[in-house]
């Protein structure tokens, strides 16, 4: 079995898309690769375990003239097959029964992508947000300038009141001015009729 053949049986399997099953496995061989590669181990549960191992440099015999020989250090790739999955492969009867057609693969038994209408309801739902969100934003931009015609309006009359105050207020002083100046006036007009007085008098 190949990592193809591996995918389509899986996905008969579990009941997923290929390219789901695909992307799955792709991502558990990367990410296992490379947390062994940083010298960390993985283990799988009743299925596998891999480590990094590595061995320091030491004395051995050469097998064929029995002289001591120094060994370099090395690492190495280590793949541990644990209990469960061993006594599986030795018992078949304890192996996991699969469902007829996953293997060999039956292609009848794969998903196939069927267009749904969910995707379109998501994006008639994110249309219906995004415009009553628009109408949201509009609203708050139109709130100052409705507050500011408000208080234009309000303070229209205020303004026409001083302007009337303003243009009174010369009419107010021309009047007290008339009034200060009328009582000058008659007194100017009875001094002449004092002066006949004082001529009769004589």
């Amino acid at each position: 079995m190949n990592r193809r053949e591996l995918v389509r049986a899986v996905a008969a399997h579990t009941g997923q898309e290929v390219k789901q099953v695909d992307s799955v496995v792709a991502g558990l061989t990367e990410v296992i690769t490379a947390v062994v590669s940083q010298g960390e181990r993985v283990s799988l549960p009743s299925f596998a375990k891999f480590a990094k191992v590595e061995r320091a440099a030491r004395m051995g015999r050469n097998p064929a003239t029995g002289e001591q020989i120094r060994i370099k250090a090395s690492k190495r790739a280590r793949i541990t097959a644990l209990k469960g999955f061993k006594d599986a492969v030795m018992t078949p009867s304890q192996a996991p029964k699969l469902a007829k057609g996953v293997w060999p693969t039956d292609p009848a038994l794969l998903v196939k992508k069927v267009a749904t209408p969910a995707p379109a309801a998501r994006a008639t739902s994110a249309k219906r947000t995004a415009t009553a969100t628009r109408k949201a934003t509009t609203a708050r931009k139109a709130a100052p300038a409705k507050r500011k015609a408000t208080t234009a309006r309000k303070a229209a009359p205020a303004k026409r009141k001083a302007t009337t105050a303003r243009k009174a207020a010369p009419a107010k002083r021309k009047a007290t001015t008339a009034r200060k100046a009328a009582p000058a006036r008659r007194t100017t007009t009875k001094r002449p009729a004092a002066r006949k007085v004082a001529a009769r008098r004589r």
